[in-house]
């Protein structure tokens, strides 16, 4: 139960049971580097980004800028972190593996299958969404029928090959940086009145004309953190794709070093666009979303189809990349005997068909809680994931106080991202992280935050719980076989 041995950091990819061969015997190294460049500019670009921001800027006004560059400086320090680890050692288990090896085994098993129902759950939220948006542009289909296809066929994309899986991905985030930074720069050219044909307001007096920058006071900028924290979960994906390129460390340190203009571009660059072209409190930003308003006071013709395509795109690339990053994890916990052996095999194409197939049938399932019990067992699932990407985080931060140690004793030249003002920024980050936590325990509103940390508490423990009980057991074994001799 203790923290494991600290064998070789070159070995790090072999599982700790013997006998058992390293993952890259199994999954193949399928992704172009083109494809990793555009996972990790696209993967931090959720559709919570395009529908979730409406909420944020009525509760915070303008002061959502704070909100959003503050978890964003966040985001980048944790990434910074993952990034050292995942550089130094790419790993499909990524964060799970590291936690292996820095914390013990009941770390790595715990985060891991957390961070899988966390992405099993989000198929069904997202398998859902897509489906909202094809019954309106196609009724004849029932939304049942719909959410069905596009798990069909994002399932098959990913069970052919990882290299369909990265060109799928490839299209999918291409279409949302071009569409988000095609909106900056409109937006841009009608803040400053170049635009011809735009109703919106020219100049930044949006940002203090309607009751000031912060119109409901300091602490909306952390009830705003609240609203969009989730959004950015997902930059983690590269560090998990990289396992299967063939240039990872490269492409880990790349896209590590590049999430500062990532999340200052599109979301901090976005969301002031908004704000600065309407009034905080302009109803359409609410009835519209913030992204259609915005579009709409320029003059953009079918604003609102326009963005539904987009959102749309945004919710098959959370699918595409939530099908391949749960069952990537669900293949390292098998390779590491921590899930059923059967999900550390792979196809001839190099693809780790069971965990594909056992992640989607789950995503199966929740997909028909939410049409059969939306309000009851559906949102358990979602409020008992909800805290998840914090508790990942979390851990990060934990494993990489112990891994640089490792690093640097086993092999330092392969140290090529470092973490800034290591320990003292890692533990900053840390207490930042708390702090989020706990005022989410302010939160009481149904299905808020008070209920998301509870529940993911409650489902943490139970995992935890799972894990000792199977290393207990595991150990007795041991001592079983041992003793005759």
């Amino acid at each position: 139960m203790t923290t494991r041995p600290p064998e070789s950091l070159a070995s790090d990819t072999a599982p700790p049971t013997g006998g058992q061969p390293p993952e890259q015997d199994g999954l193949k190294a399928g992704l172009k580097n083109r494809h990793l460049s555009m996972i990790a500019i696209g993967g931090v670009i959720g559709a919570g980004l395009f529908v979730g921001s409406a909420s944020g800027i009525a509760a915070a006004g303008p002061g959502i800028l704070l909100s959003y560059a503050l978890v964003g400086a966040l985001v980048v320090l944790v990434m910074r972190m993952l990034g050292e680890m995942a550089a130094a050692n790419p790993s499909s288990g990524s964060f799970s593996a590291y936690a292996d090896r820095a914390l013990g085994r009941w770390a790595g098993f715990s985060i891991g299958w957390l961070y899988w129902f966390f992405w099993v759950v989000v198929l069904a939220v997202e398998a859902t969404a897509g489906a909202v948006i094809l019954e309106s542009w196609v009724p004849a289909v029932p939304q049942w029928a719909w959410a069905l296809i596009v798990m069909v066929v994002l399932t098959a994309t990913n069970l052919v090959s990882v290299g369909s899986f990265g060109e799928f991905e490839f299209w999918f985030a291409g279409i949302k940086v071009v569409a988000i930074s095609g909106f900056i720069v409109l937006g841009g050219l009608a803040i400053f009145g170049i635009l011809p044909g735009s109703d919106a307001d020219t100049g930044f007096s949006n940002l203090t004309a309607h009751g000031g920058f912060l119109p409901e006071g300091p602490g909306a900028i952390l009830t705003g953190i609240l609203l969009v924290v989730f959004s950015f979960m997902g930059s983690e994906i590269v560090t998990l794709a990289a396992a299967e390129s063939p240039d990872a460390q490269r492409q880990v340190a790349k896209a590590t070093r590049s999430v500062i203009w990532r999340v200052g571009v599109f979301y901090v660059g976005s969301i002031l666009v908004v704000v600065a072209l309407l009034p905080w409190n302009d109803p359409s930003i609410a009835e519209k979303g913030s992204y259609v308003a915005a579009l709409d006071a320029i003059g953009i013709p079918h604003a609102g189809q326009i963005m539904n395509f987009i959102v749309l795109t945004a919710v098959l690339s959370c699918l595409n990349s939530g099908l391949y990053t749960a069952s990537r994890m669900a293949f390292s916990l098998g390779q590491r005997g921590d899930a059923p052996r059967s999900f550390f095999k792979t196809n001839t194409r190099g693809v780790p068909q069971p965990a594909i197939l056992a992640s989607v049938a789950f995503g199966f399932v929740a997909v028909g809680f939410n049409y059969l019990w939306p309000d009851t067992v559906f949102q358990f699932l979602l409020n008992s994931s909800g805290a998840v990407a914090l508790f990942v985080w979390l851990v990060i931060c934990f494993s990489q106080l112990k891994m640089r140690g490792i690093i640097l004793r086993e092999s330092p030249e392969k140290l090529v991202v470092r973490m800034w003002l290591f320990p003292y920024l890692t533990w900053a980050t840390i207490g930042m992280i708390s702090f989020v936590l706990l005022y989410m325990l302010t939160d009481e509103k149904e299905g808020g935050g008070r209920s998301q940390v509870l529940l993911s508490v409650l489902v943490a423990a139970i995992v935890i719980a799972i894990s000792f009980v199977r290393e207990r057991a595991r150990s007795k074994e041991t001592e079983d076989v041992v003793a005759p001799l």
